[in-house]
């Protein structure tokens, strides 16, 4: 049973295994890190001390968490097991969806965090440094993705944009 303190935690139940193996999924996020890195070299400036430094994004409501190691010569963005998660400097975890807007600057960090739909714990400078370094990228990096993998990628972008639209709508 769910309390109203517990309803929006960013932990919801364990979801089953990966519909595809990760060693499956992981050259497609290799390909998103350097393609964002190679366009947005700037961006790294506004990482400091962090470049380098490995995060774990977690999207709690997926079957797997994310490694992401900021590096403009050899970027790592790939899915991991929540069992096997690798050292890190800072920890974030929320909602797919939530995480999607935060990224592309649709949702306000400070709310999510604040409202409980956001954790955030390790060095909490490194975070703040590497939403910096996303603020620099100009345009919508989830667009970019999608553009990436072509008409699939920006209907699967449109269908996940509505169904955060929908989830915003119903919260007020």
């Amino acid at each position: 049973m769910s309390t109203p303190e517990s309803a929006h935690h960013p932990r919801p139940r364990p979801l089953p295994a990966p519909p595809l193996p990760l060693f499956l999924l992981n050259p497609l996020l290799a390909r998103v890190a350097r393609r964002i890195a190679t366009e947005n070299p700037r961006m790294f400036n506004r990482l400091g001390p962090w470049v380098g430094s490995d995060f774990v994004i977690d999207p709690v409501d997926m079957p797997f968490a994310l490694h992401l190691r900021p590096d403009p010569a050899a970027p790592v963005l790939r899915a991991v097991s929540r069992r096997a998660l690798p050292e890190h400097v800072a920890y974030v975890a929320g909602r797919f969806l939530d995480l999607l807007e935060l990224i592309d600057a649709d949702r306000d960090g400070d709310a999510l965090f604040f409202s409980r739909e956001l954790e955030i714990s390790g060095n909490t400078e490194a975070v703040v440094s590497l939403r910096n370094a996303l603020d620099d990228i100009d345009g919508s990096i989830a667009e970019r993705v999608a553009v990436m993998h072509g008409p699939p990628g920006r209907a699967a972008l449109k269908v996940l944009r509505h169904m955060a639209k929908k989830r915003r709508a119903g919260k007020q």
